[in-house]
Parts: C-alpha cells; sequence; structure tokens
C-alpha cells in the first residue's frame, strides 16, 4: 500500500471518529417475531435492558429504527418514540424508502410526533436515516440474492431533499442526515451522489457472509477492518456510523462461519471492543431477534434478559492485528460481484404502517409493502446472507486533490 494511500485512509478513519459522539445502542423493528406490531411496553422493556446489560462496555442508551410509522398503521407514530421519551433513550430515526415514490406517510408520522412530544422528543433524535440498504438490492449482487425492491441514487436524493423540506423550521433542521447500506454501496462510483448528499454514512457490514474470503470467527476482525478502511477512502471526511454489524449465536454455517455463541461473544471482543465502543457510533445487531422466518440468531440476550448469552466485558488484548486490511480500486458502475453478504441483519422494513417487522436480520427480502416486511427486510440480508459470491473491495482516496488508488 502506497504511502499516500495509507494516509488517506487514517485520514478517513480519523475523520469518522471525531464527528459524532460515539453512541451505543441496538436496532429495533416495528414488529415482534410473530410478525404483531410492537407497542409501548414491548419498546419500554428493550430499551431498559439495552441499558442494564450486564458487564457492558458503556450504556447502550441509543437505538436505531427503521420506521416512523406504527406497525399496521397508516401514519401513526410509532409507539417507540413515547417508550424512549420516558427512558431517555436517544434515537437514530429511519424512513423506509424502497418500493414507493412518497415519503409522505413518514414524514406525517414524524411531524405528528413532533407536535404531541415537543422537545422531549426532538432533543432525542441524534440522526436521520433516509432508507436502508436501498442501493445494495438493487446491486447485482443483491439482485441474484433476490433481496427485493431498492431504490436507486435519484430516488433517495429526492427523499433527502423531501425530508429536508419537511423539517425545515422545526427542532430537527439541524439534526444530521445519512444513508444507511452495505460496505461496497459506498465504494461504488455510481453511488457518489448519495454520499455527497450525505452528513454521515451508515454501514451493515457482517463478516460472517463473507463467504470465499476466509470468512471464519478468527479472521473476522480482518474482514470487518478491511470494509471500513474501504469506505473510510471512498467517502473521505464523512463520519462513518456503524448502523448494523454482529455474529449469530445459533444458525446454519455460512461457508467458514460458524454460528455459535462463543463465536458472538469473540466478534464483539474483536470487532466491537477493539474497534467500535466508544470509537465509533455504533448500533449492534442486535438485542433481540424479530423474524421467525430468519434462521440465523443474532440477539446477545434470551427474553430481553439484562444477562446477555455472554460476558460483555471487553478484553485488554486482541487477535487481530493493526494494519493488515487492504483495498482495490473502486467499482465505476452498480455491478460490484459483491462481498458475499454485506449483511443487514435489521434493516426493519417499510415505513408504510403495515406490518413493519424490521428488528429483524438483515434485507434479504426487501419489504413485501412499503412497510410490510421490515423485519423480514431486515433479517433478509442477514438471513439469506447478502451476497453469495466473492467480492472485489473497492477503496478511493483523496489526498491533496489527487485520488490514490490501492
Amino acid at each position: 500500500m502506497r504511502a499516500t494511500t495509507t494516509f488517506a485512509a487514517v485520514a478517513g478513519i480519523l475523520a469518522s471518529s471525531v464527528s459524532a459522539e460515539n453512541y451505543l445502542g441496538f436496532n429495533s423493528g416495528s414488529t415482534k417475531a410473530d410478525h404483531s406490531a410492537k407497542f409501548k411496553s414491548d419498546f419500554l422493556q428493550e430499551f431498559k435492558t439495552s441499558q442494564n446489560l450486564e458487564n457492558a462496555p458503556g450504556t447502550f442508551n441509543a437505538v436505531r429504527l427503521y420506521t416512523n410509522i406504527q406497525a399496521y398503521s397508516k401514519d401513526d407514530p410509532i409507539s417507540a418514540f413515547e417508550a424512549a421519551v420516558e427512558t431517555k433513550t436517544k434515537i437514530l430515526l429511519g424512513v423506509w424508502t424502497s418500493g414507493t415514490d412518497s415519503i409522505a406517510n413518514e414524514l406525517s408520522a414524524l411531524k405528528k410526533a413532533i407536535d404531541k412530544y415537543g422537545k422531549s422528543f426532538t432533543d432525542l433524535v441524534i440522526g436521520m436515516s433516509i432508507g436502508s440498504e436501498d442501493l445494495y438490492r438493487i446491486s447485482e449482487t443483491g439482485v441474484k440474492n433476490e433481496a427485493g425492491v431498492g431504490a436507486g441514487p435519484d430516488v433517495l436524493i429526492k427523499f433527502i431533499n423531501d425530508y429536508k423540506k419537511s423539517v425545515a423550521g422545526t427542532a430537527l433542521a439541524k439534526v444530521p442526515i445519512g444513508h444507511v447500506d452495505t460496505w461496497d454501496a459506498y465504494t461504488n462510483a455510481t453511488n457518489k451522489a448519495v454520499v455527497d448528499a450525505l452528513d454521515w454514512v451508515g454501514v451493515d457490514e457482517y463478516p460472517y457472509y463473507e463467504n470465499g474470503k476466509g470468512n471464519h470467527i478468527k479472521n473476522s476482525g480482518k474482514l470487518f477492518d478491511r470494509a471500513f478502511d474501504a469506505v473510510a477512502a471512498a467517502v473521505g471526511d464523512k463520519p462513518i456510523w456503524i448502523t448494523e454489524t454482529g455474529w449469530p449465536a445459533s444458525g446454519p454455517t455460512w461457508d467458514e462461519a460458524e454460528a455459535t455463541v462463543a463465536n458472538a461473544k469473540y466478534y464483539w471482543q474483536e470487532v466491537g471492543c477493539r474497534k467500535l465502543f466508544g470509537k465509533v457510533p455504533t448500533f449492534w445487531y442486535n438485542l433481540r431477534d424479530s423474524n421467525p422466518d430468519n434462521k440465523m440468531q443474532f440477539a446477545i440476550t434470551k427474553n430481553l434478559s439484562t444477562k446477555p448469552l455472554f460476558d460483555l466485558t471487553c478484553p485488554t488484548t486482541f487477535d487481530t492485528p493493526t494494519g493488515t486490511a487492504s483495498t482495490s480500486s473502486p467499482s465505476a458502475t452498480g455491478s460490484q460481484t459483491s462481498v458475499s453478504a454485506p449483511g443487514s441483519s435489521s434493516t426493519g422494513g417499510a415505513g408504510a404502517g403495515d406490518s413493519t417487522d424490521s428488528d429483524s436480520d438483515s434485507t434479504e427480502t426487501g419489504t413485501d409493502s412499503a412497510a410490510s416486511n421490515q423485519d423480514d427486510v431486515v433479517e433478509g440480508g442477514a438471513s439469506l446472507g447478502k451476497g453469495l459470491s466473492a467480492v472485489t473491495i473497492a477503496g478511493l482516496a483523496l489526498v491533496a486533490g489527487v485520488f490514490a488508488l490501492f
């Protein structure tokens, strides 16, 4: 790796680490494992558990949502808002953008929440994500994996502008705007216009699904670092938020990756403790599972107990060496034969208010209706593993106005 490339990658990583508070949280969809709607009591239980996990390396007092809309309603505010206000849980808002030509219902639900809860709600909002893995679902890998309906750069940019107009003059006007996608969506040069429109980029990354790349647990830290560094090089000074990552505690073997409690613990330590916690805004996947169709189960607790499946204590030494990540040049089109399953485990589905069962695992299927498959969509990626083929990792570093290709 050339010196200029190294400098650019380091600069990008530093920028991603200092531009926002390093939030700790989990992902939460709008429906439960039986596809029934979550209500305030359900979210309260989640938020209280996350804030009181035994031996956690910090207080997990933030949540990433996939929609503003209460499951099975048209535009009622999701009851997670009220639970967050009561527990002082910070909120990364989400707007579902795939399979729709309008986010009017999402914006209506958000406006109702602002009017109803006022400052007690808006003060908790730390960011807004317009879309979740939309670019992945229209990529060559996403289409191959039947990931569901996605949305292209033009659609996302339109919705970003629609959101900005909707919140202009409100307390949310200055809340940073991002988009959540798989890491290789950002290294794809055809998506640069989306990156340019963002204040931060949200990355979903699951080394578990990177088959063909030596995805055994002992290599998970290296695979994660490689993806992170590629994004940092591609997005320049845009802060990076890790919006989904985790390792399943149970489920089938994926190439060399085995889903066990021991491996989930190892991944927590080698990626969470070593790389993310206290360093990068992080939303782990996940506190609870909500998609019964996903064979991979990522929850770190059973029945929302504050006693996790494994000890969350962070070690003082790690196995993953530093400075081993490597990348290649960015793809110029949307057809990267991308990483096996950049993994998104919890992109909750649409925000249209149907069954937004989004607390699941990744975008395997996309949404059946604007809001009816959040959990399936989420767990889709994680459940089917979003990419089955080996991928070329892309990175682009801008140094002194000159692109240095890895």
